[in-house]
């Protein structure tokens, strides 16, 4: 079992300490407090996040707007649950699917798509997985709309210790059961390439091991 997988009820009690505090910080080396100013700069009042992990952003961001509306999709319905319950008082709607797989719900167009570290969770080549999620999404943006998102690289950039280590051990099954991340071979080539395949403009740029990105105009 590969990324979804992993969100049990405890990993998500303690996702926030471990992975938005400590990784950010000290493993990925890109503070928790850039990924917030991304969603702040670009998250709309009509919004779907999907790969919702604990909802740290989407509780923490200022949208645009006092009743944003908020949609959820992830393949782990704990995370759904658990996400649902911290920003209930936006009354998200949630939906269940593989963002691998086109999605079997008649989702409504939106503003802005977000999509916080979820390729490095996919199996499979960046080339491959991000183009295969950015076509089952991009159906769901409106014209103007804007997806972004953020992933940890494998290639192309520098690990520290800390990074090394957890890249071995979250792209190894030394958690019984499951694979943390399948991103030992994700370049930004392949970023960019699957960008430019399902959008007409798109951007890129790293903090230290992550990737940022934005897109907009989906080529139909």
């Amino acid at each position: 079992m590969l990324g979804a997988g992993v969100y049990s009820p405890f990993i998500l009690s303690i996702y926030d300490l471990l992975v938005v505090w400590f990784e950010n910080n000290f493993v990925w080396r890109c503070p928790s407090g850039e990924i917030l100013a991304f969603y702040n700069r670009h998250i709309s009042g009509n919004h779907l996040d999907v790969g919702v992990g604990t909802g740290y952003f989407l509780d923490k961001c200022r949208f645009p707007t006092a009743t944003p509306q908020i949609s959820l999709l992830d393949l782990n319905p704990n995370a759904l649950r658990f996400v649902s319950r911290r920003i209930r008082r936006y009354r998200p709607t949630t939906y269940l699917a593989d963002v691998l797989k086109p999605i079997p719900h008649p989702l409504p167009l939106f503003d802005t798509i977000g999509m916080n570290f979820l390729l490095h969770c996919l199996p499979g080549t960046l080339a491959v997985k991000g183009s295969l999620v950015f076509q089952h999404l991009k159906v769901f943006l409106k014209p103007e709309g804007l997806l972004f998102g953020s992933t940890i690289l494998g290639q192309g950039v520098k690990f520290g210790a800390l990074g090394k280590l957890f890249m071995w051990v979250y792209n190894s099954y030394l958690i019984p059961g499951a694979r943390v991340l399948d991103n030992v071979d994700d370049r930004l080539q392949d970023l960019e390439s699957a960008l430019a395949e399902h959008f007409e403009q798109y951007s890129v740029h790293l903090q230290a091991t992550v990737a940022f990105f934005t897109a907009a105009g989906p080529k139909t």
